[in-house]
C-alpha cells in the first residue's frame, strides 16, 4: 500500500514538472523566434509590452489584459499588443463591454497581432479589434465568424461598418485583410508588425537597408496559477476533469479512509466545477452526468453489466453531447475519451480496483465467511451472489451448481471471488459420491 501511494505521489510531481515546462515552454519559444533580436534595442528607446492571449476569453483572460494595460500606462510603456489566438469568448455581457472599454478607452496605443501563423481570432475577438489603434494578421492565420450581430453594446457602433460582412459568417486570411483594408501592413513576425507601429510611439531604426526595433520588447503572460485556472475553464478539460473526478470520488467511496484517489478525485471536481461555472453550460446535462456517476455506483461491486449500468451508459453519452450550449466548443476526441473511458472503467476496471482493495489485510473480508445471501443467476460452476444488499462474482466450492434465486452461505474468499454453497446442506463432489461405499 505504502510503496503504490509512494508512486502515486511520484507521478503527481512528475505530471505537474511536465505541467511547469509546458507552461514556459511556449513563451521560451515565442520569444527566440518572433521577438527582434534582444541586441538591438536601446534601452533609452523605450519600453512596449506583448500580452500573450491564447484560449476563449474568459474572465481571467480578461482581468489578466486588463490589469496588463492598467500597468503599462502607470510604467510609461509605449504601446501594448495582444498576441491573439482564441476561437471565442465565454464572458458575459457587462463582462465584454467592460473588457471593450479598457480598450477603447485606453490612453496608449493598443494594437492586436493574430500569430503566430495558424492562430484564430475568431467571434468576439473580431469586434473587438475594431476598438483598437492596429491590427496585425499574419500568413495563415484567420480572422472572422464574428456574426451578424455585434458582440458589443450599441455605443460601440457597428464594428468594420460595411466591412463587416466580410468577417460575419466566414474568415478571412492575411491577403483579405490587407486588400480589405482591416489590416494595415503586412505582418508575417511579431517583430515585423512592432515595427509597423512606428507611427504610434515605437522606435525603429535603419539599419543595413532593413527597419530593425529600437525599443524593448516585454513579452507577458498570464501568472501560473491563472494559466491553471484558464485551463480549468476551457471546455474539454472542464468535462474531463468532472467526470473523471467524480469516478474517484465513487471509487474512494467503496473504500476506507481517505486515499490519494479521494485527494485527487476531489481537487479534479472542484477546478471542473470553477470552470464550468465560467463557461456555458445546459443545466440538465450537468445533472445527468451526475446521475449517470450514481447509476454506475450500484453495479461498482460486479463486472456484469445490468440495468443501472445500462442507464448511466445512457445518461452519460446524452449529458456529455448536451453539456455546452455552444456544441462546437468541444470536439468529438475528448467526448469520446470521456465516454469510452468512464465506461470501460466503471464495467471492468472499477470493480478489480474496488475488489483488490478490499482484499487487503488492512480491509479484510473475512466477517464474509458464514453469510447467507442468494444467487442472482445460476453459480455452474461461476455466476453471481448478492449478500448484503451486493453483487459478488462467486464460484461454488463443489461442483454442484446452484439455481437462480437459491440461498448460499460464503465458505471462502479467494482473492476477488466468494465461494459458496447452498444454505441447506453443503455441495457435494460428485466424485466423492461415486467413490463412496454407497454407491456400489
Amino acid at each position: 500500500m505504502n510503496s503504490r501511494r509512494r508512486l502515486a505521489g511520484a507521478s503527481l510531481i512528475a505530471a505537474l514538472l511536465l505541467q511547469l515546462f509546458a507552461v514556459f515552454a511556449p513563451g521560451a519559444d515565442a520569444q527566440d523566434s518572433d521577438a527582434p533580436n534582444p541586441d538591438a534595442p536601446d534601452p533609452s528607446a523605450g519600453v512596449t509590452s506583448v500580452l500573450q492571449v491564447s484560449g476563449l476569453l474568459d474572465p481571467i483572460v480578461a482581468d489578466f489584459v486588463t490589469t496588463s494595460i492598467r500597468n503599462a500606462e502607470a510604467q510609461g510603456v509605449l504601446a501594448v499588443t495582444l498576441q491573439v489566438n482564441s476561437r471565442g469568448s465565454v464572458l458575459s455581457q457587462r463582462e465584454l463591454d467592460d473588457f471593450a472599454d479598457v480598450l477603447a478607452g485606453a490612453e496608449i496605443p493598443i494594437a492586436i497581432w493574430v500569430g503566430p501563423s495558424g492562430a484564430r481570432a475568431l467571434g468576439a475577438w473580431v469586434d473587438l479589434a475594431s476598438l483598437v489603434d492596429r491590427v496585425g494578421i499574419p500568413l495563415g492565420s484567420r480572422f472572422g465568424n464574428a456574426g451578424p450581430d455585434s458582440h458589443l453594446d450599441p455605443r460601440f457602433g457597428v464594428p468594420w461598418g460595411a466591412k463587416r460582412t466580410l468577417v460575419a459568417n466566414g474568415t478571412i486570411d492575411s491577403e483579405e485583410a490587407l486588400s480589405e483594408g482591416i489590416a494595415a501592413l503586412p505582418a508575417p513576425t511579431l517583430g515585423d508588425f512592432l515595427v509597423s507601429l512606428s507611427d504610434v510611439g515605437i522606435v525603429t531604426a535603419a539599419v543595413d537597408q532593413s527597419t530593425q526595433l529600437r525599443t524593448q520588447v516585454r513579452l507577458e503572460g498570464p501568472s501560473l496559477v491563472r494559466q491553471q485556472l484558464h485551463t480549468a475553464a476551457s471546455p474539454p478539460v472542464a468535462y474531463l476533469l468532472f467526470v473523471l473526478g467524480l469516478a474517484l470520488l465513487v471509487f474512494e467511496f467503496y473504500t476506507a479512509g481517505v486515499g490519494v484517489a479521494g485527494v485527487v478525485g476531489a481537487v479534479m471536481f472542484l477546478l471542473a466545477c470553477f470552470g464550468l461555472w465560467i463557461l456555458p453550460v445546459n443545466l440538465w446535462a450537468l445533472v445527468l452526468l451526475v446521475v449517470a456517476m450514481l447509476a454506475f455506483s450500484i453495479d461498482v461491486q460486479t463486472g456484469v453489466p445490468r440495468f443501472w449500468t445500462i442507464v448511466g451508459s445512457i445518461c452519460l453519452i446524452v449529458g456529455t453531447i448536451g453539456l455546452f450550449q455552444d456544441p462546437a466548443s468541444m470536439s468529438w476526441i475528448p467526448m469520446l475519451v470521456g465516454v469510452v473511458g468512464i465506461i470501460s472503467m466503471m464495467v471492468s476496471g472499477m470493480p478489480t480496483m474496488v475488489r483488490t482493495r478490499f482484499s487487503t489485510p488492512t480491509i479484510g473480508r473475512e466477517w464474509m465467511i458464514g453469510e447467507v445471501g442468494s444467487a442472482v443467476e445460476d453459480v455452474s460452476p461461476d455466476g453471481v451472489v448478492d449478500v448484503r444488499a451486493s453483487l459478488w462474482r462467486a464460484r461454488t466450492n463443489r461442483a454442484t451448481p446452484i439455481l437462480a434465486g437459491a440461498a448460499v452461505r460464503v465458505v471462502a474468499v479467494e482473492g476477488l471471488w466468494l465461494e459458496v454453497e447452498p444454505e441447506d446442506g453443503g455441495a457435494r463432489d460428485y466424485r466423492e459420491r461415486r467413490n463412496s461405499p454407497d454407491s456400489e
